[in-house]
């Protein structure tokens, strides 16, 4: 199934993002900095985040971008590619990643990594990359004194700094080859990303979209071992924003009654009783992004969205949602044994679902 939807603008309001410690900017270095924290100076206050891989599934770079969201003016740092060494990963920044940035009024500022550590114990691998702290000042420095949207600072930076940056990613990588012997996937795979920017970022977007369309058909074809689900009923839903910006995600879940389209992120854990924060954060960000969608159509039908975060895990009796009533809540918690903590995180993220009009369903296996 493919819906399609628009959004217009965001609107949401924030209730689990952290309290973010405030760094001085004579103190500032990204590789030490916590994942997301305050950058001060005399002239401005940036929330500021960090990705560790441009690739969206690692290590929950959306839970750090959301506790930025409640500050005005947000930066977060990516890098454009990040190779581990032959024996690792390596990952490209993908155009979707940066339309939702822009979309959530982010500035990015595009990094690279031009040190490294030799892996102890995994031959041609490397580990604590680092990335180039001056760059990422002065790039900070120029969004202080920059006062047009994130939307325009990020389509000029793609435009003006992509390629330039993407042979220093090459040239530092080269260098770490040099000095530790370790050996990277083939450079013309770098050279071929460098090529999509010749002619403008056109070529980068139209090639990122058509990666984002396999995966996001790959992924709808198959139902993950952690997921835990009410029905195997998968949907694909393109978004379109007033930026012109087009996003291809897949729903874990859905249902339909009427014209109600229930769109459902799930979050499970076989460990604990609930999802990891991150985890649930992650949850979130799409909630703000379902929350916000306009004119759903599925087959010119329209339809009105009902966002839902399911919360679900092996070590839990019962179903709790947020519509239920105070009782309900202090049988559930009891039943389950929850500690003050929990029912803590999960009293604010109620209060969170509440105040924008999104459900909450906590359950067992």
């Amino acid at each position: 199934m493919n819906i399609h939807a628009e959004i217009e603008g965001i609107e949401y309001k924030l209730i689990m993002s952290n309290e973010l410690k405030e760094i001085n900017i004579v103190d500032f270095d990204i590789n030490t900095m916590p994942s997301c924290c305050i950058i001060k100076s005399r002239k401005y206050n940036f929330a500021i985040s960090k990705w560790v891989s441009p690739k969206r599934t690692r290590s929950y770079p959306f839970e750090r971008v959301y506790n930025t969201l409640s500050v005005s003016k947000k930066i977060t740092v990516i890098p454009i590619i990040k190779d581990e060494g032959s024996k690792g990963d390596r990952d490209f920044i993908q155009w979707d990643t940066i339309s939702l940035m822009s979309l959530l009024d982010v500035y990015v500022i595009f990094a690279y990594y031009h040190k490294a550590e030799k892996h102890s114990t995994r031959e041609n691998k490397i580990t604590n990359q680092k990335f180039d702290n001056e760059y990422v000042l002065s790039k900070i420095e120029e969004i202080g004194n920059y006062h047009s949207s994130a939307l325009h600072w990020n389509l000029k930076e793609i435009k003006d700094c992509l390629p330039f940056l993407i042979d220093k990613v090459k040239q530092y990588y080269s260098n770490i080859n040099k000095q530790l012997g370790v050996s990277f996937h083939s450079s013309s795979g770098i050279d071929k990303f460098r090529k999509q920017f010749e002619d403008g970022f056109n070529k980068f977007m139209e090639t990122s979209r058509n990666k984002a369309k396999e995966a996001q058909h790959r992924e709808q074809m198959t139902i993950q071992p952690r997921e835990v689900l009410t029905t195997a009923t998968k949907a694909t839903i393109t978004i379109k924003n007033y930026l012109g910006g087009l996003y291809y995600l897949t729903t874990d879940e859905i249902a339909i009654k009427d014209e109600i389209l229930y769109l459902i992120e799930g979050k499970h854990s076989t460990n604990s009783q609930l999802p990891s924060l991150g985890d649930i954060k992650d949850g979130l960000l799409k909630m703000i992004l379902y929350c916000n969608l306009t004119n759903v159509l599925i087959e010119n039908i329209n339809y009105t969205v009902v966002p839902i975060l399911k919360l679900t895990s092996n070590h839990i009796t019962g179903k709790l949602t947020s519509s239920d009533s105070d009782d309900n809540y202090k049988l559930f918690f009891k039943n389950n044994t929850f500690n003050n903590s929990q029912i803590e995180i999960l009293n604010t993220l109620f209060k969170e679902s509440q105040l924008n009009n999104f459900e909450i369903i906590i359950q067992g296996e």
